[in-house]
C-alpha cells in the first residue's frame, strides 16, 4: 500500500495542464480575413490619397521645412550729381528688441534665466542710455520690447557680439540725404513709412527701386544652406545709381547768392537756374526758401514744390529778345533799321508807357533792349502780324507742358487766337513781356533757344541709371530748329551791349563776352496786377561768340524803391557765372588786360 501510493501520486509542482486542440470556428476566421483585407485596403486608400491626392500639399510642407526664405527689406538705388557726389542714399539701420524670458548669457546654463537689470548693464554703455532708463523699458514684460531704433551699423554690431540670447536686432533701411537742403527742392524726399512725397523721389519712384527678390535656399537638416536650393541671379547685386546732371559745386553757389539777396530785399521767394544749351542739361536749380529733407516734418509742406516749375508769372522784358527773334525771323524789321521811342502810346484805347515814363527818341534795336523800351517793342512788333505772332507763341509751347523730367511741370497760359487777333491790345502788351505767362524752366529754355542757334532743347537733370562709379558723359547737341541760326546770333550781340552799355553793366566780367537781359514786371494774380508788387529777373548767356550756357534769376516780390533786375537779380547771376567760369574751365573771349604799374616819382 505503502509503494502503491509512492509511485502513484505527483507532485504539484511537475503538474501540467493540456488544453485540448478545438477547431477554430469558419465565422471566425472569416472575420479575421475580413478586417486584414479591410486595413490593406484602407492602408493602399491612404497611400493613394497622399501620393495622388494631397502630394501638392505635402510637397508644399516639405519645402516650407527644407527651404529658408530672406525676404528683401526694400531697399532704394542711389541718387548722384554729374560729378558723383552722392545726393541721396539708403543706410542700414537696426531697431533692437527685447524679449526677457529668455535672457541667457554667453557659457550659462541652456537652462538658466539672467535678470532684465543684468542686460540692461551690459547694454547702457553700448547705447549710451543709462541702465535705470532701459529697466524701466523692460518693465515685466515677458517678450516683444523695443529698447531702442535707428542704431547704425557699428553699434548693432557691438549689441551682437554681447551675443545674449534674448535680444533681437532687425535691419531695415533709412533714406538719408547727405546734401542736405542743397537739392531738396529737385530731389524730394520719403516720409516715414518710406513712401516718396516729392520730387524725383516720386516722379522717379520705380527706376530708384532695387531690383530685389526674395532667397530661398535649400537646407539640410542642421540648417546649412545646400547650393542647389539657388536660382540663376538670385545673388545678383543691384548697384545702379540715379545720375543727376547737376553739379553740387554750382548749386551750393546758386543757393548761397540767392539765399543773401532773398533775405537782403526781403523778397517772398527766389530762384537759379543754369542750363547747357546745347543738350538741355540742367547744371544748377537752386531756390529758395527750402527746406532739409532729413527732417521734412518741421517745414511747411508748402515748400515741398518747385515753384520755377510750377508756378506761372508774366516774364516781362527778359522775353523781349524773343520777341525781337520773331520779328527778324518774319522779316518783319531790318537788324540796322530803328524805332522811335515816343514814350507812351494808345492802342485800342490803352495807354502804354515806358517803365521809367521816359521818352527815348529815334532808337535802334540794341538800344531798346539796353533801354528796355516798350514802346520801341510795340513799334518793332508791329509790323507781324498780329495772326503770326499768335502761332509763334503757340509754336514756341508757351501754353503747352515743356518737354522735362522735373515733376510737376505745366503749361503756361496764352490768350486765345480770337482774342489775341481781334484785340490790338494783347499783341502790344505781349510785345515786351506781358499778357501771357509761363514758368521760369520756360524762358530758360526758349533764352537757350536763342544762345544755341534756334533749337528747342528739352531741358532736364536726369542722365540715367549708371553702374557701380560708373558717370555717364554728356549727350550731344539735340532740340527741334525753330529759328534761323542768323537771327540768333544778331540778338545774341544786340544782348552782349546790355551788359557792356545797359541795365546788365554789374554782369561784366574782364575778358568774357557775356549778353543778358534783366526784367522788372508788374505780378498779377487770377488776371489782376497787384499794387506794388513785382518780380525781377536776369537772364544771361556766355560766352557770346560761341554760347554754352545760360542763366536765370527770379527774384519774386523784393520790397524797396530800388529793387529791380539790375540790383536784385543782375549780383547772384554774376556769382553764378563765375564760378562757372572756373568750375567749365572756359577760357576768356580776349585778352585780359593787367592795370598798368604806376611810375615812380
Amino acid at each position: 500500500m505503502g509503494k502503491a501510493h509512492q509511485f502513484g501520486a505527483r507532485h504539484p509542482l511537475s503538474s501540467s495542464r493540456v488544453v485540448p486542440i478545438q477547431p477554430v470556428p469558419t465565422r471566425r476566421l472569416l472575420a479575421v480575413y475580413l478586417l486584414l483585407c479591410c486595413g490593406l485596403i484602407g492602408l493602399a486608400g491612404r497611400l493613394a490619397w497622399l501620393q495622388v491626392v494631397d502630394s501638392s500639399n505635402l510637397l508644399q510642407r516639405a519645402r516650407a521645412i527644407q527651404t529658408h526664405s530672406e525676404a528683401p527689406i526694400g531697399k532704394r538705388r542711389a541718387i548722384i550729381d554729374r560729378n558723383g557726389q552722392l545726393v541721396a542714399l539708403d543706410e542700414e539701420r537696426f531697431r533692437l528688441w527685447a524679449h526677457p524670458r529668455f535672457f541667457n548669457f554667453p557659457g550659462d546654463d541652456p537652462q538658466a534665466l539672467r535678470t532684465s537689470a543684468e542686460v540692461a548693464t551690459k547694454l547702457a554703455p553700448i547705447l549710451a542710455e543709462p541702465s535705470q532708463q532701459l529697466l524701466n523699458l523692460l518693465g515685466n514684460r515677458r517678450s516683444g520690447v523695443k529698447l531702442a531704433g535707428e542704431l547704425d551699423p557699428e553699434t548693432a554690431k557691438r549689441v551682437r557680439a554681447l551675443g545674449i540670447s534674448g535680444l533681437d536686432l532687425e535691419a531695415y533701411p533709412r533714406r538719408l540725404y547727405p546734401q542736405g537742403n542743397l537739392f531738396a527742392n529737385v530731389v524730394g524726399f520719403l516720409n516715414l513709412e518710406r513712401v516718396p512725397q516729392a520730387g524725383l523721389e516720386q516722379s522717379r519712384d520705380r527706376d530708384l527701386h532695387r531690383q530685389e527678390t526674395t532667397l530661398r535656399m535649400l537646407r539640410g537638416a542642421d540648417g546649412t544652406p545646400l547650393p542647389e536650393g539657388l536660382t540663376a541671379g538670385a545673388l545678383y547685386g543691384d548697384d545702379l545709381r540715379l545720375q543727376l546732371t547737376l553739379d553740387a559745386r554750382l548749386q551750393q553757389v546758386a543757393l548761397q547768392a540767392l539765399d543773401r539777396q532773398v533775405k537782403q530785399w526781403h523778397a517772398k521767394r527766389g530762384v537759379a537756374l543754369v542750363m547747357d544749351v546745347n543738350n538741355g542739361e540742367m547744371l544748377a536749380l537752386a531756390s529758395t526758401p527750402t527746406y532739409d529733407p532729413n527732417a521734412f516734418w518741421k517745414f511747411n509742406p508748402g515748400l515741398f514744390r518747385e515753384w520755377s516749375v510750377q508756378d506761372l508769372y508774366e516774364p516781362g522784358s527778359t522775353f523781349k529778345p524773343i520777341n525781337l527773334a520773331i520779328a527778324l525771323q518774319e522779316k518783319a524789321i531790318d537788324p540796322y533799321g530803328k524805332v522811335n521811342d515816343s514814350g507812351q502810346l494808345n492802342i485800342g484805347g490803352w495807354p502804354i508807357f515806358n517803365h521809367d515814363r521816359r521818352a527815348n527818341g529815334v532808337i535802334d534795336f540794341p538800344t531798346v533792349l539796353q533801354v528796355s523800351s516798350n514802346i520801341g517793342m510795340v513799334q518793332a512788333m508791329t509790323n507781324v502780324k498780329r495772326e503770326h505772332f499768335w502761332r509763334w507763341l503757340k509754336a514756341l509751347g508757351i501754353d503747352a507742358p515743356p518737354d522735362t523730367d522735373l515733376p510737376g511741370a505745366v503749361a503756361g497760359e496764352l490768350k486765345n487766337r480770337g482774342d489775341f487777333v481781334g484785340q490790338p491790345i494783347e499783341s502790344a502788351v505781349a510785345a515786351f513781356g506781358q499778357g501771357f505767362s509761363l514758368t521760369p524752366l520756360k524762358l530758360l529754355q526758349l533764352h537757350a533757344m536763342l544762345a544755341n542757334g534756334g533749337r528747342l532743347v528739352s531741358p532736364h537733370i536726369t542722365r540715367g541709371l549708371r553702374s557701380g562709379d560708373a558717370l555717364a558723359s554728356a549727350p550731344g547737341e539735340a532740340g527741334q530748329q525753330l529759328l534761323d541760326p542768323a537771327v540768333t546770333q544778331t540778338v545774341m550781340r544786340w544782348m552782349e551791349t546790355v551788359v557792356e552799355k545797359g541795365s546788365g553793366k554789374g554782369c561784366r566780367i574782364p575778358g568774357y563776352r557775356i549778353g543778358g537781359k534783366t526784367g522788372t514786371a508788374q505780378k498779377a494774380e487770377r488776371g489782376l496786377y497787384i499794387p506794388g508788387a513785382r518780380i525781377t529777373s536776369f537772364v544771361a548767356h556766355l560766352p557770346i561768340e560761341a554760347p554754352r550756357y545760360v542763366v536765370l534769376v527770379v527774384v519774386d516780390e523784393p520790397q524797396g524803391g530800388n529793387a529791380y533786375g539790375s540790383t536784385v537779380a543782375v549780383p547772384v547771376a554774376k556769382q553764378l557765372i563765375e564760378a562757372l567760369l572756373v568750375l567749365e574751365k572756359i577760357p576768356p573771349s580776349r585778352p585780359i588786360s593787367k592795370p598798368t604799374p604806376a611810375k615812380a616819382s
